[in-house]
């Protein structure tokens, strides 16, 4: 921040860092926020100034996925929300203990630079049990939480992990100790069909019966739910059916991935506020799959194609709230926090209110 005096410090870790000015009208609004509430609510950010339309009255967390905005931190601690960083780096390049204490001190160093209140561990990258790079994932996060909450009082660390243990996607990770060693995982109870086993058929982003399973999964291996806040999309997938039975069965291109025939990569992500643009005049208008407890619709595109568009709304939405309360998890959150449409349509500004009401019903 150029002009403007700093403060260098020497940290515990053995790094020396630069504290910029704090940017905040109030300096206090540049303490870490150091109080945890009831139950969380984690938004992803990843542009504009859409933040400033959030409902605040129930965002605990912001995770950082957009450059940083010190206007954003600011408000952010107004409302006594945390406001973290993102980390991910090759699991393969810190193996090496040194490699792993260097990322690591780059991050602490960063966030108590921008006045920020922990990290947000998104590292999604294929790992088999019992190799290297599994052990030194799993040191990752022990230090990782070690070294922020030594250095900043209160800070928060988290890590994303798929809808389900049991090596989605080859993501083959210790997650009980993952848990145990963070303050909380967050899993992503979306791209569910990132592998198809079974029919290679259009199907919900986040099928409530398959979203509920794996959260008894994770419990099932001694996971104390309180460890465990739900993830919900904001966005949908968008097919193209090569063949559309009567009954609405979308037959799709196969899409190998990760062993699996078919994958929702053959899909087109799209953001709810698009969404609600044309569900109204699609050609079925809104379906519900009572099976799959999701949302659906149909269209035809300017060459003749048609789609099916499957997508969460505040119905399943808030079915799937209900169980976070009932499994006693930690809270909910989404991706991401920018999906909806924050214009001055009031159609739309009803839209939006009623998404962030399904998240705590």
């Amino acid at each position: 921040m150029g002009g403007m005096s700093a403060v260098c410090l020497i940290l515990m870790i053995g790094a020396a860092v630069c504290l910029a000015a704090c940017p905040c009208s109030d300096p206090a609004l540049c303490d870490p926020i150091q109080h945890s509430r009831d139950s969380e609510v984690y938004v992803f950010y990843v542009r504009g100034k859409n933040w400033k339309l959030y409902d605040w009255s129930k965002v605990t967390t912001v995770a950082l996925f957009a450059p940083y905005d010190p206007e954003l931190m600011c408000f952010a601690h107004s409302k006594g929300a945390r406001f973290v960083l993102t980390g991910d780096v090759s699991v393969k390049e810190i193996v090496d203990p040194k490699q792993r204490s260097a990322w690591i001190a780059g991050k602490v160093n960063l966030a108590k630079t921008q006045y920020m209140d922990g990290i947000n561990l998104d590292i999604e990258q294929p790992i088999l049990p019992h190799t290297p790079e599994y052990y030194a994932l799993t040191g990752l996060v022990k230090e990782t939480t070690e070294a922020f909450h030594r250095e900043i009082p209160g800070s928060q660390v988290t890590f994303d992990v798929a809808w389900n243990p049991n090596c989605v996607d080859n993501r083959c990770y210790n997650y009980s100790a993952i848990a145990e060693l963070s303050d909380f995982l967050f899993v992503m109870s979306y791209d569910e069909q990132s592998q198809i086993w079974t029919e290679c058929i259009a199907g919900a982003n986040a099928p409530f019966n398959q979203t509920i399973a794996g959260y008894q999964k994770f419990i099932n291996l001694g996971i104390d739910p309180k460890k465990l806040v739900m993830g919900v999309p904001w966005y949908s997938y968008d097919y193209v059916c090569l063949n559309l039975t009567e009954d609405n069965t979308c037959e799709l291109e196969k899409r190998p991935f990760q062993g699996a025939p078919c994958s929702d990569a053959v899909g087109r992500q799209v953001p709810y506020r698009t969404i609600m643009k044309q569900v109204n005049s699609s050609l079925t208008g809104r379906l519900w799959d009572n099976e799959q407890k999701a949302p659906f619709y149909n269209y035809k595109d300017n060459k003749g194609k048609i789609h099916q568009v499957w997508y969460d709304d505040p119905e399943s939405i808030t079915l799937k709230a209900i169980y976070v309360k009932k499994l006693g998890l930690r809270g909910i959150g989404m991706w991401n926090g920018d999906l909806l449409d924050y214009s001055g349509d009031p159609v739309a500004q009803e839209q939006t209110k009623a998404m962030w009401k399904a998240l705590t019903p």
